[in-house]
Parts: structure tokens; C-alpha cells; sequence
């Protein structure tokens, strides 16, 4: 790594708050060599990241945190965060196994004000901090730090609505690094916004707002012309009529600018808005021309970039589903794709090029993809809703009132279910079972491998309802699938292997590891493949001439697939005992995906010994040891 004399001195934003003025540029620019020197050797999100680093350094010179509280909006934004505030020998964990997270969370550190992995919630949370400050008497300042893209979601126009409403003292930061208005920030832009923090605007502004109580026709005038003439200048119309006094836009990569600016604002007090523009990458050439490639990145080296590798590797669940989209909207012109926000992440640059009518990113609005996806289905076309799990969440009234309810045939793609890996309990897609299995008429599917993958897409899409496949994160088996449509019966499961007494109904990718415990214990395993509904003709041969069964899934125990079995047996009245294994009540932590079933025992190895565990002796095949079971239910076998 690089030499960063500076900043090797900075532990604390107490120690910045010490440093000269005329140090921040320097210590700039070694904060951003030593964050892409971290980044290169853990992995994480790199781009995003580099364009906040002079805004983060403005916001702990000027503010004294964590007595004052800053609300970073998703995540992606805050390693240099992390680095200043205490964590900066820990970067070399970041994302790693037992080490930090790549998020904010309260428990990591105090200056870690609100935990945040979903986005759009800054504004929400730094709101509510603030009335609690005020409620309490306390004087902490509060600031809010948003992207663009989150200010899409509407969530963040939802706060915005209420705060400006409110005798609030917040600060919200639009960190703008999309939108093509860098030739607009210049001297004179930034002249007026300083101009209309100062002090000398503001007790103009309020002095005058005064005199003007007295002249309610003159007041009306004075505030149309203020409005028009600031309209004409600068693009914060809308959020003063929301009830904010708006700055900006200014210079997101021009410390000093920004210390002023912090400085002006910060002792203004109610609602307001300072709007910065960023750049996605600054500084890291290979991240400013590729600022979508350099969002979340692997190991790679700093000098040469993430290096372009022409060896074919196995197709990921995400390609098999860009490739079944494609091959079915050639089939079908109904088929309409529908993204919040995830085109690269979901699998869609392609059906974006090659059907750029039939694809809509929506942005971060989860709940308006699905009831668009509603609306689209009311009149005919067929859409497919290409989601990861952990944003799913954020829809479900939309998917049960707008779609189930009225039982349309929208199609739910859902991406990254189960243990994600190094972005941890937030991103993690282990509830989605739960959510969705409780819901009428949608038919719920879960594949083994890839070939499964395809043929489950098929049969949601030909289903005359609303369904939904669940797919990991990642590659499977390597069991690619043909090139044809095929659709598989719905609610069958098949017999992968016959066996004796014991039976381990496997749904989803745990097919494998359930495979190799059954050559263990001479077990029947069954690839259960839909979820909702259940093969229950299955079920019923399986009871006659097996004692005890496992049900395997990479999901939480609680309201998943296994859920579903017990609940079956319980109505069935039947007395077969039964094991549900998957994931316990508590929330993943980030690691390699591997590595978290294994302490979750979810691998062959874990299986084995948590059947070996349970309770009630059972004789297993010749030679093996005893295999014991709990007793989940008891009435009469039937």
C-alpha cells in the first residue's frame, strides 16, 4: 500500500477536527489512495465510495460526531466513514469473515448512527433523531446523506413531505452523482449558494419574513418572486415548496467549498437541503469511465484495474434467467421485464438491448414495480418482475393486494435467495418463503440446479396466476439446461434416490449435500421442487413406508418449507417425526456462502450430525450408527 503520513495520523474525527484547514485537500487525496488500496485486496463498493470522500471529510471537520448524528442512506457511501472514525486498520476485514461489515450498524460503532443496508432511509431516521433530540432538549445537530438514485424510492419523498411540514432541525445532503449538470457548478453557482447560506441572506430573509406578517398581499408577492427568481437558477423548486430551504448544487469534490457550505448550514436550523454533485469513481480513472463496473467489485489490482478475463466460466442462476427471458420473449410478445433499480445485478443488459421497449427500470420503487407489473397484467401482457429477495420485502403489500388478490399472472424472478455471502444480514434473502407461502393462489417454486432454474421460470410464466423461483446467489451444480421452454407439472416433486426409513426432502440447492448424507444413511432424499404446493401425494407414500423424515432448506426454519411439511403432517394427523433444518432465528452474518451453511450446519457434514443428535432411537442400515429423531407430532398414523 501507499504511504499516507497524513492520514496515518487521524484515528478519530477528533484528530481531523485538529488538522489545518489547509490540510484536507492532502489528507483527500490519501484517503482515497488507501481506500482503493483496501477495497482492491477485500472487495466491496468501490466507486460509490471514492465520490464521497471529501464530502465525508467536510461533514466530521464540521460537525462534532457522534454527538451530532450523520444517517448514511444504503452504505455504499461510507467506507471512508468507517476509516475515520476508529476502523481504519480494521478495513483490511472489510466484508470478510468475522470481520466489519460493508454497511453502517450500530453495534460496529457509535458514530455508526443508524444501521442501513436497504436504501432510502436516511431521511426517515435522521427525522426521527431529530424529534427525539428536540423532544429531550439535547442539542445534537442531525444530517441525512442521500444519492439520487435513492431519492427515486418513494419512501425518501414520503419523509420529505412530513419534515418539511415540521419545525425540524435537519440537514439533508443530495448526493447527486448521476444526473449531467457538472457544466452548472460553477463560480457563480457556487457564489450564489454561498450567498444563501450566509448569514447575512438569512436574517435578511427572515427579517423580512417578519415585516411581511403584517402585509399578507405583499408577503404572497415577495415569496412568488423569491421562488421564480431562485427557479431560474438553481433546480430546488421543488423541494422549497416541500418545505425545505434549499442550496446547491455545489461542488462535491471541492472540500473547502464544502466546509463553508457545512459551516453556513449548520447553525441555520429548520428543514433544509444542501444539493452536491459527485462523481461517481473520482479520482480512479478505471472507476471514472466505468463507474457501473467499479460499483461492487472483487479482488483486483490497483494499478491495472479489474483485469478483463476471457476464460469461460460456468453460468451463473442470474445468466440462466437473462437467457430464459430472452429465449421466452421471443416466444411471446407479451413478456414485459421490470426492474427496480437492479438491471446489471438481475440479469437484464441483454433483454434491455435487444427488447428496450419491453423493459422497464423503474428505479428504487419496489412497490411500484410489482403493482406496474399488476396494472400491465390487468390488460394482457405477461410481466416478470426480476427482484432479489432482500428488496422483495419492501413490496409485499403490493404483491398480496395488487397481484394475489386479483390473481394475475405476474411472474416474480427472485434473485439472491438464501445465505448471500460478504453483504451480509441486510442483503440476505432467507425470509422470502415465510412472506410468500402464506399468500393465495401463488405458487412458489424452489430449483435444485440450473436445468430446474429454466424449466420453474417456464412453468411460472405459463401459469394463469401469480408465481415466484427462488434462486441463490452464484452458480449451482453445473446441470445447465437446453434451449427449449419446457414447464414441469406443478405441486410434483421427484424421487431422487430410494432408500430406507429415513427421508430427506430437500428443497432447493441443498440437493447435493442431501444426496451425500443419504449415501451415509441409506436414505430416500426427494427434490421437493415447489414449495406452494406441496406434493402431497408425495407426502402420503412416503409416510406409509418411512419412520422419519428431515426437510432441508436454505431459509429460516421458522414459516419456511419445513413449516409447510409439519403443518401438512398436523393436518394430516399423521405421527411420522419429522426434522426441519435450515437457518436459525437470528440474522446471517456476512462470510462466504459456503462458510455460513457450514456453521449453520447446512452441509453435508452439519446434517449428518444434527441427525445424529436428535432425540428417539431409529436402527439405520447395517454396520451405521443409531440415527435418532425429535417427535414433532403425535395422534394415530393413518
Amino acid at each position: 500500500m501507499k504511504p499516507t503520513p497524513l492520514l496515518d495520523g487521524i484515528d478519530w474525527p477528533a484528530d481531523l477536527r485538529r488538522c489545518k484547514a489547509s490540510d484536507l485537500g492532502p489528507i483527500a487525496l490519501e484517503l482515497r489512495q488507501f481506500l482503493i488500496d483496501t477495497v482492491a485486496r477485500t472487495g466491496g463498493h468501490l466507486a460509490a465510495n471514492l465520490g464521497t470522500v471529501e464530502l465525508t471529510l467536510a461533514l466530521h471537520y464540521v460537525f462534532d460526531t457522534p454527538h451530532d448524528r450523520i444517517v448514511w442512506d444504503v452504505g455504499h457511501q461510507a467506507y471512508a466513514h468507517k476509516i475515520l472514525s476508529g476502523r481504519r486498520a480494521a478495513m483490511a476485514t472489510l466484508r470478510q469473515y468475522g470481520g466489519i461489515a460493508g454497511f453502517p450498524k450500530r453495534d460496529e460503532s457509535e458514530y455508526d448512527a443508524f444501521g442501513t443496508g436497504h436504501s432510502s432511509t436516511s431521511i426517515s431516521a435522521a427525522a426521527g433523531m431529530a424529534l427525539a433530540a428536540a423532544q429531550a432538549g439535547r442539542g445534537n445537530r442531525h444530517v441525512a446523506v442521500i444519492g439520487d438514485g435513492a431519492m427515486t424510492a418513494g419512501m425518501a419523498f414520503e419523509a420529505l413531505n412530513h419534515v418539511g411540514d415540521l419545525d425540524c432541525d435537519l440537514l439533508v445532503i443530495l448526493n447527486d452523482n448521476e444526473m449531467s449538470i457538472s457544466r452548472n457548478v460553477g463560480a457563480m453557482s457556487q457564489y450564489l449558494a454561498r450567498l444563501l447560506s450566509g448569514v447575512l441572506y438569512s436574517s435578511v430573509r427572515e427579517g423580512s419574513k417578519r415585516v411581511l406578517e403584517y402585509m399578507p398581499p405583499v408577503k404572497a408577492f415577495a415569496r412568488r418572486a423569491e421562488e421564480h427568481v431562485k427557479g431560474m437558477i438553481t433546480p430546488g423548486t421543488l423541494f422549497e415548496e416541500l418545505g425545505f430551504r434549499y442550496f446547491g448544487p455545489v461542488d462535491g469534490h471541492d472540500v473547502d467549498g464544502l466546509v463553508t457550505m457545512l459551516g453556513n448550514l449548520r447553525d441555520i436550523g429548520g428543514p433544509r437541503m444542501l444539493h452536491i454533485v459527485t462523481h461517481k469513481g473520482h479520482g480512479y480513472a478505471p472507476a471514472e469511465d466505468d463507474p457501473c463496473r467499479y460499483h461492487g467489485v472483487g479482488q483486483f489490482s490497483p494499478e491495472a484495474g479489474i483485469a478483463k478475463t476471457s476464460k469461460a466460466k460456468p453460468p451463473t442462476y442470474t445468466d440462466i434467467f437473462s437467457t430464459w427471458l430472452c429465449d421466452q420473449a421471443r416466444a411471446d410478445s407479451r413478456l414485459m421485464a421490470i426492474t427496480p433499480a437492479m438491471r446489471e445485478g438481475s440479469g437484464l443488459v441483454r433483454f434491455s438491448q435487444e427488447f428496450p421497449k419491453r423493459y422497464f427500470d423503474v428505479g428504487i420503487a419496489e412497490q411500484h414495480a410489482v403493482t406496474l407489473a399488476a396494472g400491465m397484467a390487468c390488460e394482457g401482457l405477461h410481466p416478470v418482475v426480476a427482484i432479489y429477495s432482500t428488496f422483495l420485502q419492501r413490496a409485499m403489500d403490493q404483491v398480496i393486494h395488487d397481484v394475489a388478490l386479483q390473481n394475475l399472472p405476474v411472474l416474480f424472478a427472485i434473485d439472491r435467495a438464501g445465505i448471500v455471502g460478504p453483504d451480509g444480514p441486510t442483503h440476505a434473502g432467507t425470509f422470502d418463503i415465510s412472506l410468500l407461502r402464506s399468500i393465495p393462489n401463488l405458487v412458489l417454486m424452489a430449483p435444485a440446479d440450473e436445468t430446474e432454474c429454466r424449466q420453474m421460470l417456464s412453468t411460472g410464466y405459463a401459469h394463469d396466476g401469480p408465481a415466484a423461483v427462488r434462486y441463490p446467489r452464484g452458480g449451482g451444480p453445473a446441470r445447465l439446461p437446453g434451449k427449449d421452454l419446457a414447464t414441469l407439472p406443478i405441486g410434483t416433486a421427484r424421487l431422487v434416490r430410494k432408500g430406507q426409513r429415513i427421508a430427506l426432502l430437500s428443497f432447493g440447492p441443498l440437493l447435493d449435500a442431501a444426496l451425500a448424507v443419504a449415501e451415509e444413511l441409506d436414505a430416500t432424499v426427494v427434490n421437493m421442487r415447489f414449495i406452494k404446493p406441496l406434493d402431497t401425494g408425495m407426502l402420503t407414500e412416503l409416510a406409509r413406508d418411512h419412520e422419519r423424515w428431515v426437510t432441508l432448506e436454505d431459509h429460516v426454519v421458522s414459516g419456511g418449507a419445513g413449516s409447510a411439511v409439519l403443518e401438512w403432517l398436523a393436518a394430516e394427523g399423521l405421527t411420522v417425526p419429522c426434522l426441519p433444518l435450515g437457518l436459525p432465528d437470528c440474522f446471517t452474518q456476512h462470510g462466504p456462502r459456503e462458510r455460513l451453511l457450514a456453521d449453520h450446519g447446512l452441509d453435508a457434514r452439519g446434517i449428518l450430525e444434527a441427525i445424529r443428535r436428535a432425540d428417539g432411537p431409529v436402527t439405520c442400515a447395517e454396520g451405521e450408527p443409531t440415527v435418532t429423531f425429535r417427535t414433532f407430532h403425535t395422534g394415530t398414523r393413518k
